[in-house]
C-alpha cells in the first residue's frame, strides 16, 4: 500500500512521533498503545519478528525504563519526511568489565495520525572503559525472546534482585534459581551475563558475596574472623574467597585488614 507522502504530511507525522517519544520518554504505556495504528505491523529486526496490535502491550511494558535514572538517549534529532520519521537511540547499562551500549534506530511510518509501521533496527556494543569498541556487534537474540531495549531492563531487573533478595547468600545457588525467582529463562540470564556484560554465572555470584562480605568489613561490624564471614557471605570454598577477594583488591585478606587497622589507627 502506497501513502501520501507530500510536504504537507510532515508536520502531522512529526507531531504523531514527537508525542510517541514523549510517551516512551515518560514511561507512559496507555499513551504509547493509543498512538498505535489498529493495522500497525512493528518489526523488530533484532528478534527477527513482526508483532500486530495485540502482542504490543506486553512488548512495550517490558520495554519501558523500569526505574528512576534510567532513560532512552536520542543519539541525533528526530527525522521526518513527509509520512515516514527515523529515531535514533541508545541505551547504556554498566557491564562487568565496562560500559555496555545498546543502539537502535527505528524508521516510523505514520497512517491518519497514528504509527501504522515501525521497522526497529538495533545492535549491542560492547565498551571498554577507555571507550573503545571491542569485537563488534554482538549476535541477535530472536531465539530468546528479548529486545535490544528489554536486555537492559533485563540488566537492572537482575541487580536489583541480586540487591533485594540477597540470593548469593545461599552456598547452593544455581542459574536454575536465579531463573526460576527472577521470571526470566536460563538462557536469557547466560546470554545477558556470557555475552553482554562479559562475565559467567559464578563469577557474577561471587562478586555480589565479596560486595556483601567488605560493606561489613568497611563499616567495622565485623567481629567474626574472615574465613567464616565469607562462608556467611556465600563462598562454599575459600579458594574461590581467596581468589575473588585477590582480583577486587590486589591484597589478601590478610594485608587487607592490616591496611583497615592502620587507617582506623591513623
Amino acid at each position: 500500500m502506497t501513502l501520501p507522502d507530500s510536504p504537507a504530511q510532515t508536520p502531522l507525522t512529526a507531531d504523531t512521533v514527537m508525542r510517541y517519544h514523549l510517551c516512551w520518554k515518560h514511561r507512559d504505556l496507555d499513551g504509547v498503545m493509543a498512538l498505535y495504528h489498529p493495522d500497525i505491523q512493528y518489526h523488530d529486526y533484532f528478534q527477527n519478528r513482526v508483532l500486530g496490535y495485540d502482542e504490543l502491550r506486553d512488548y512495550v511494558r517490558a520495554s519501558l525504563p523500569h526505574q528512576a535514572g534510567e532513560d532512552i538517549v536520542h543519539c541525533d534529532r528526530i527525522r521526518v519526511d513527509g509520512c515516514t520519521a527515523f529515531i535514533q537511540y541508545q541505551v547504556t547499562v554498566q557491564g562487568g568489565d565496562g560500559l555496555v551500549a545498546f543502539q537502535s534506530s527505528e524508521a516510523i511510518t505514520v497512517k491518519d495520525g497514528l504509527i501504522w509501521r515501525i521497522n526497529e533496527y538495533a545492535t549491542l556494543l560492547r565498551r571498554t572503559p577507555r571507550d573503545s569498541q571491542a569485537s563488534g556487534p554482538r549476535p541477535a537474540t530472536s531465539r530468546l525472546g528479548l529486545s535490544a531495549r528489554q536486555l537492559s531492563t533485563m540488566a537492572q531487573d537482575l541487580e536489583h534482585y541480586f540487591q533485594a533478595q540477597r540470593p548469593y547468600l545461599d552456598p547452593e545457588l544455581d542459574l536454575q534459581q536465579v531463573a526460576d525467582d527472577s521470571g526470566y529463562s536460563r538462557n536469557q540470564i547466560s546470554y545477558l551475563l556470557n555475552q553482554v556484560l562479559g562475565q559467567s554465572f559464578y563469577r557474577y555470584v561471587n562478586q555480589a558475596r565479596l560486595q556483601h562480605l567488605m560493606a561489613k568489613l568497611d563499616n567495622a561490624s565485623a567481629t567474626a574472623p574472615i574465613d567464616e564471614l565469607a562462608f556467611d557471605a556465600g563462598f562454599n570454598s575459600l579458594s574461590a574467597f581467596y581468589k575473588c577477594f585477590r582480583n577486587h583488591t590486589g591484597l589478601s585478606p590478610k594485608a587487607y585488614l592490616k591496611q583497615i587497622s592502620l587507617r582506623a589507627r591513623t
